[in-house]
């Protein structure tokens, strides 16, 4: 089984998405930060507090010394603490899988010799498992720049069509 850490910015969508459930679905151990949890509405923390308490999601309280540890990181300024978190508990875990909408999270993760994806990876896998339909992964496309303008971008747009074009034949 992967592992995998996730942001905060993954979680948003896949909760604006509906697709949180089947996130969960993944044959992935997944994991997060409680500054990420701390990053969340209250509302967004309850659905994943519910998943916590089944054993879905680990979320690691890091400690003083952890912290201390990377201080001594030289992480790019553009990354808050909470995703600072996420790339040092995914390395603490052995090069967990990262999964994060934000792409400087990515690149640096990526440059870190992690394992890395963002939202589209989550929709090939869930489609591909036999999650979610097609067809559903064809209206949540349709959803996805109406929750976040981030994907209204020239390659985001790519994405969308290129993953609508594999879908709908």
């Amino acid at each position: 089984m992967k592992v995998a850490v996730t942001d905060a910015c993954i979680f948003i969508d896949l909760i604006e998405l509906d697709l949180i459930s089947v996130f969960f679905q993944l044959d992935v151990d997944m994991h997060t930060t409680v500054s990420v949890m701390d990053e969340l509405y209250q509302e967004q923390q309850q659905i994943l507090e519910a998943y916590q308490s089944v054993g879905k999601l680990s979320v690691h309280n890091l400690g003083e010394s952890d912290f201390l540890e990377m201080e001594k990181i030289s992480f790019p300024r553009g990354l808050s603490v909470q995703d600072c978190t996420v790339i040092f508990l995914a390395k603490k875990l052995g090069g967990a899988l990262v999964i994060s909408s934000d792409k400087m999270v990515r690149d640096y993760a990526g440059s870190q010799g992690l394992p890395y994806h963002g939202i589209f990876w989550v929709l090939d896998q869930v489609v591909s498992d036999s999650i979610l339909s097609e067809t559903k992964a064809l209206a949540i496309l349709n959803k996805m720049p109406e929750i976040n303008s981030m994907y209204h971008g020239r390659l985001m747009k790519r994405e969308i069509e290129k993953r609508m074009e594999i879908w709908r034949s």
